[in-house]
């Protein structure tokens, strides 16, 4: 996987500073070019006899589309590059103009509503998250206001299989570039009360956890330092709790293997842990 382009969404508000302050520290660590776009809706274009208004339409969203990217500049200068993009719909937008602009990564920030330093998938990351043809890194609520100085580690959520093996891959790369340590966790959720049978079904399970995750570290181990480590818990919240977590962390998911190729298809498990996290997280494509 490679960083070179980045493409941030902004819109005015907390969310977007939020998802632009991570697409800086992105841009600045991989040395990338940053653009960032305002995805506004298309005027109408219908001729009636209402002109005049039509006229005000078109005029009031170039007026916001322009006080968006005043607003963004405002906050990365000249580290990127400007856009306006007219859509329907943000999250498309933004998947055409990563296509057009050949963007690596799309970076946003957590829908509004969401708690403070958790991530809430709006209509945007969702259509993103179920149609992009690059990866999706969503930052955090409030990430913004006190951004670490650099990542200090990528994390993959793995379960064996080939979308994590491909992640894997994915992840090795982009901590090379990045000159970082990656850490493969994998999660294991159990019921807080067991039976004696589920209990040595548990056994099992954490240690073929255990086998899968060396098997996975020792491919990159030439590469670059790996760590490996199962999180228990009765939920996907709880399992991620038990592990610590670098101020500089970000956690990266593969696509789920139902969808399709070369597309970010975000599943079950991986949806879980994108509500959960507490730091950034990338969803990476389905890799055939």
């Amino acid at each position: 996987m490679k960083v070179e382009e980045v493409l941030a969404g902004y819109v005015p508000g907390p969310r977007a500073r939020d998802g632009l302050a991570l697409a800086l520290l992105l841009r600045r660590q991989a040395r990338a070019r940053l653009t960032v776009a305002n995805v506004r809706p298309p005027a109408w274009t219908t001729p009636g006899p209402a002109r005049a208004e039509d006229a005000a339409w078109r005029a009031y969203l170039a007026e916001q589309a322009d006080a968006a990217l005043a607003e963004a500049r405002g906050l990365a200068g000249e580290e990127a590059e400007y856009v306006v993009h007219t859509a329907r719909h943000s999250g498309r937008g933004l998947v055409e103009l990563a296509r057009r602009r050949a963007a690596d990564v799309v970076v946003i920030g957590s829908a509004p509503g969401g708690a403070r330093g958790r991530i809430a998938v709006g209509s945007t990351a969702d259509q993103l998250l179920h149609a992009s043809s690059v990866p999706v890194l969503l930052a955090p609520r409030g990430f913004g206001d006190g951004p670490p100085p650099a990542f200090d580690r990528l994390t993959v959520a793995y379960r064996r299989g080939p979308g994590c093996d491909a992640a894997v891959k994915d992840a090795a790369r982009a901590a090379v570039a990045l000159e970082l340590p990656l850490r493969l966790v994998t999660l294991v959720v159990s019921p807080g009360r067991r039976a004696r049978a589920e209990e040595e079904m548990l056994v099992r399970l954490r240690e073929q956890a255990a086998t899968d995750l060396r098997a996975a570290a020792r491919g990159q181990a030439r590469r670059l330092r790996v760590e490996v480590e199962v999180l228990e818990g009765r939920t996907v919240a709880q399992a991620l709790g038990a592990a610590s977590w670098l101020p500089g962390e970000m956690i990266i998911c593969a696509s789920s293997d139902t969808g399709p190729l070369r597309r970010v298809f975000l599943g079950d498990t991986s949806l879980k842990i994108v509500r959960a996290a507490t730091r950034p997280v990338m969803i990476l494509t389905r890799r055939p």
